[in-house]
């Protein structure tokens, strides 16, 4: 399966409420045990990222606080508060799509896990692959909340 195929699937979901698009998965042995999508208008909540939604779920599912040997897959670099979440929940390996220069937490404007003390650093993929497409379905939805405004 792929996973970060599944994770464009939840950022297509999130617009459909009008929210940002982008998804996330968590996998733990090779299969999806969460999913999220941003949520942050749908719910009126401004920390329901689409990350956090998954880190909720995987962490109910397997009733831990920790996603021991879980990856997280995701269509935008983490935000500075999800790159936290993530450290938090030591989840092993974050994969994602395209980089965010304004609000990317990993590899582009706060450089969290360098800047900052974390107990938990993950491994940090970018699947540079994917990267074209995810900031096409996000340039694409700000155009569209641009021209409605």
């Amino acid at each position: 399966m792929n996973f970060m195929n599944q994770a464009f699937l939840l950022a297509k979901k999130a617009q459909l409420h009008d929210d940002v698009p982008i998804g996330a998965v968590i996998v733990k042995d090779n299969k999806i045990i969460a999913r999220g999508e941003n949520c942050v208008q749908k719910s009126k909540n401004p920390i329901l990222h689409a990350e956090i939604v998954a880190i909720n779920k995987a962490c109910k599912k397997l009733d831990t606080k920790f996603l021991d040997g879980c990856d997280l897959y995701v269509t935008l670099e983490p935000c500075g508060m999800c790159a936290t979440a993530i450290s938090f929940a030591r989840i092993k390996n974050v994969y994602f799509a395209a980089c965010d220069e304004k609000g990317g937490g990993i590899t582009s404007n706060s450089k969290i896990y360098e800047t900052d003390k974390h107990l938990w650093k993950p491994k940090v993929i970018q699947n540079k692959e994917y990267a074209d497409k995810s900031a096409k379905i996000l340039k694409d939805f700000f155009e569209k909340l641009r021209k409605k405004s």
